[in-house]
């Protein structure tokens, strides 16, 4: 499918014709090729086109926006009385506002069309890969797809930006199975520009396959104590997207986040640097252009345990005084540490390798309850005994001071590339 700038441009016009002192407008299409697999035979290679449009209109402060996947003339049409009609009927906000317009910029990368050979045989070596090193697997889902995604934002301040990028990724649902018993469920996936490695070999494919097979006879635990927690990569940085949340418009502007008046101060043990880089080389499926079409940059979130800034968008920076970020978050590169995780498993005396977390979001003072899930027993520096959900709980900010240490491995997720990550002062439990 192609991108139509003249539909864009049109939208930008009508909306201006119609009343909006202020016009935004962000086209997206995509093509996406993808096969399946069900009850482990690859069974589908579906191809898809799918386009979508985001209007938005500010008048007199009020703001209105509509996104459609429709994108005939009679239902943009239609969008665009209606995103005036939202913002007619809304609160006036002079927060709301939209980008500075620059140079017109484009930005290109990863391929533009799929190898479906590539994808077909990388998918057919996983399942015997399976078979032969991880026989108890089942793969309740195994998604292969290849997208190319084009987005133009434009709006009436002269913001002309555009991006195409082209991503492999690999997703994938499973559990293990042995007679009549199974393990919890678990997921991993990943990200590339290419299809030249085999799917094991990639993020934490392999890994997580393997300890699911040892997950299927488990244990309970039968006490209560506070204890050290390794996080593995995959679920740092799900811990990790739940402590830039606290950084974003939402808790700054209601007050209610725990770090408002912590930039400059120290909120992680010296251990933790934390960068989010959209535009590295680094991360596959990264970004130019953010939310509010402002140009994307890297930056560093927290440096040597130090707050640098927090994620302020445009319309979040107006309504506390703040700074507005210089990306959207996410894409998160953590520093590796100077441990190697086996020294890290040999120092715990009792705790918990955590492969999943199962909980809601904190509490506005960071306290966080939940169950582990994936996870082993530690005693006496060594992994032991596969355990069943187990209760989880603490503070994250308090978790995040005593840091012991951090690995100096690295998973590369192509969305992310985070280390394993070692902390005490948790309570553990038994469900």
């Amino acid at each position: 499918m192609l991108l139509d700038r003249n539909l864009a441009e049109s939208c930008i016009d009508a909306l201006k014709k119609a009343g909006a002192d202020k016009a935004q407008c962000v086209l997206s299409v995509q093509d996406k090729s993808e096969y399946t697999v069900n009850a482990g035979k690859i069974d589908l290679l579906r191809t898809t086109e799918n386009g979508s449009l985001t209007l938005t209109a500010i008048l007199e402060g009020k703001k209105g926006t509509l996104s459609l996947n429709e994108l005939d003339a009679e239902s943009v049409a239609r969008a665009v009385d209606e995103v005036i009609g939202l913002a007619q009927i809304s609160q006036p906000d002079d927060a709301n506002d939209i980008a500075e317009g620059g140079e017109p910029r484009s930005f290109d990368a990863g391929p533009t069309e799929p190898d479906l050979g590539a994808m077909y045989d990388r998918i057919e070596n996983l399942l015997e890969y399976s078979k032969a090193h991880h026989p108890l697997a089942i793969y309740d889902q195994l998604v292969s797809d290849f997208s190319s995604t084009d987005t133009l934002f434009l709006n009436s301040n002269g913001v002309d930006l555009r991006e195409r990028r082209g991503i492999y990724s690999v997703n994938a649902m499973f559990s293990s199975r042995e007679g009549a018993q199974s393990s919890s469920f678990n997921y991993t996936g990943y990200r590339s520009r290419d299809t030249e490695k085999e799917i094991w070999e990639c993020g934490s494919f392999d890994r997580l396959l393997r300890e699911n097979g040892e997950q299927v006879q488990t244990e309970t635990l039968d006490d209560k104590f506070e204890g050290e927690v390794l996080f593995t990569p995959d679920c740092l940085g799900e811990f990790l997207g739940t402590l830039t949340g606290f950084l974003g418009d939402g808790p700054l502007i209601t007050g209610n986040s725990i770090y408002k008046d912590s930039i400059g101060t120290q909120i992680t043990a010296s251990s933790l640097t934390l960068h989010c880089r959209p535009t590295s080389g680094e991360i596959v499926s990264g970004y130019h252009i953010t939310r509010d079409g402002t140009l994307a940059s890297d930056a560093t979130i927290i440096d040597k345990g130090q707050l640098l800034t927090h994620l302020l968008g445009i319309y979040g920076a107006k309504k506390t005084g703040g700074q507005r970020a210089a990306n959207d978050g996410g894409c998160f590169v953590v520093e590796a540490g100077d441990t190697p995780l086996s020294k890290m498993i040999e120092s715990v005396d009792r705790g918990i390798l955590l492969g999943r977390f199962s909980g809601g979001n904190p509490t506005d003072n960071g306290d966080f309850s939940g169950v582990a899930k994936n996870s082993f027993l530690i005693e006496d520096g060594r992994v032991t005994q596969a355990l069943s959900e187990t209760m989880l709980s603490g503070n994250i900010a308090k978790m995040l001071h005593a840091i012991r240490a951090i690995s100096t491995e690295r998973i590369d997720y192509g969305n992310a590339i985070i280390p394993w990550l070692l902390t005490e002062g948790l309570t553990i439990s038994g469900s």
